[in-house]
């Protein structure tokens, strides 16, 4: 998902906030975890009273493994990127704060490569530096991402020229 923050009034900013698409809500997640263990432990129940004393126990295991395998897939949709355009720099930051990069508007370059696994890649070069950027965006969101980001610097580039 590309969220596009306008400059203000006065102020030439432009930030570009990509996130992966999560459509599930941490409510949501609590919700679908208590219904699958309530089906999974009355599931269970039911072949307790049929003669099977285990299955309670394996379904409080298979309800703890699924929790955690859900949780853990509902916190891989934390990462993202904000990109910050100015007449001065563009900078890269990873939501989770381990990356950081900076690059002067007039010098970089954006363009799509062909990766190893056969997606393309967006990648921002400069000076010998290559950077790529939403790595966890979908092929359609990238092209559109290379679209707005060549636009920006090109407004950015004539604002600097004068």
């Amino acid at each position: 998902m590309i969220v596009l923050r306008p400059a203000a009034a006065g102020v030439p900013r432009v930030s570009i906030w990509l996130r992966p698409n999560r459509t599930l809500s941490r409510r949501g997640l609590r919700r679908l975890i208590m219904l699958l263990a309530s089906l999974a432990l009355t599931t269970a129940v039911l072949g307790a009273w049929v003669g099977n004393v285990f299955a309670p126990l394996f379904a409080l295991v298979e309800s703890s493994a699924v929790a955690i395998a859900l949780c853990v897939a509902w916190r891989a949709g934390d990462r993202g990127e904000r990109i910050t355009l100015d007449d001065a720099s563009l900078e890269v930051q990873s939501l989770s704060g381990r990356q950081r990069a900076s690059f002067q508007p007039g010098w970089v370059r954006v363009r799509l490569d062909e990766g190893d696994d056969g997606c393309r890649r967006l990648l921002l070069s400069s000076h010998g530096r290559e950077l790529e950027i939403g790595r966890f965006l979908a092929e359609r969101e990238r092209v559109e991402l290379l679209r707005k980001l060549k636009l920006l610097l090109d407004e950015v580039n004539d604002r600097r020229r004068g």
